[in-house]
């Protein structure tokens, strides 16, 4: 299980990760209340979601450009990083940040260390879920020593 850092604080996760489609519910089981979709299952289905219980991942292939339209109605965007020398992520939330203005909550996930979160940071990330070997303690140590993050929005403590 990983840890999810947001604004500088561990916190609880209230989103559920879906790598595919959405899963169809068994009788009686909830839907999960939030959940974060592939970039090609959120446009095929936006229609039909909540847009406050909706958010959308990007994976380093993923063109930003085509969630554009909806951008600023997506309380999250999550962008994966499958191998932590995969940079592309960073080039993806500097877009999104600065070029797109997109002002809600950025978070890194998948193969996310503890040697990346200052980067990541002063990219655009406001939110981290960190690869499940990385201690918290040296995660917040780092944010909290690292650089801090020049977009304008919420201020890492």
């Amino acid at each position: 299980m990983s840890t999810l850092i947001r604004h500088g604080k561990v916190v609880d996760e209230h989103w559920a990760w879906i790598t595919a489609d959405l899963p169809e519910q068994p009788a009686g089981r909830e839907a999960p209340a939030r959940v974060l979709l592939p970039l090609a299952v959120w446009l095929a289905r936006r229609d039909d979601l909540d847009p406050q219980r909706a958010g959308v991942w990007l994976g380093p292939d993923d063109e930003p450009g085509a969630l554009l339209p909806w951008l600023a109605d997506v309380p999250l965007v999550a962008i994966h990083f499958p191998l932590f020398t995969d940079g592309r992520g960073y080039s993806l939330a500097h877009l999104l940040r600065r070029r797109h203005g997109y002002t809600g909550e950025l978070r890194a996930l998948g193969d996310v260390l503890v040697d990346q979160l200052a980067l990541m940071a002063q990219c655009g990330f406001d939110s981290f879920s960190l690869r499940a070997d990385q201690p918290p303690a040296a995660a917040l140590a780092a944010l909290a020593g690292g650089l801090r993050s020049p977009w304008p929005g919420p201020a890492m403590p």
